[in-house]
């Protein structure tokens, strides 16, 4: 038995580059994201706001970057049986809605990306294009 455990986590760089193709992407499609980029035990590794986004969209991407980092899978995706259940049970820590998918590289999965700003499809839509720009594992995120 071990002692302890190792995990990998994303890279500031990594992050960082995630959150400005996320806004780039938002802003090719007419939207102003606010995009966090969270690590397997939820810690903000990198985030940024689009001029002009939504006060509340600060927040909302914090939650999906979380969600997809903790669960290892697309917030929309969460089973329905725990639609209700997971943000009433979290305090409202994590989210079922759209827009936070999780970073795989190969098989090793690293954290998450939540993104916020436009429509939820909107928001998704901009998250699974960056997993593709970054070199990221796309199978399984609900292309």
């Amino acid at each position: 038995m071990s002692t302890y455990r190792q995990t990998a986590t994303i890279a500031y760089d990594t992050a960082a580059r995630a959150v400005a193709l996320a806004m780039e992407v938002g802003a090719s499609r007419g939207v102003k994201p606010v995009v966090a980029v969270a690590d397997p035990a939820m810690t903000l590794i990198a985030y940024g706001v689009a001029d002009g986004a939504t006060p509340h969209s600060a927040e909302t991407s914090r939650r999906k970057a979380a969600t997809a980092a903790s669960t290892r899978r697309r917030t929309a995706l969460i089973p329905e049986a725990l639609a209700i259940a997971l943000p009433l049970g979290t305090g409202g820590i994590l989210t079922t809605v759209d827009g936070g998918v999780p970073i795989f590289f190969d098989d090793v999965h690293v954290g998450g990306l939540g993104v916020a700003g436009g429509t939820p499809a909107q928001d998704a839509e901009i998250a699974l294009e960056v997993l593709k720009r970054l070199g990221a594992r796309t199978e399984g995120a609900g292309l």
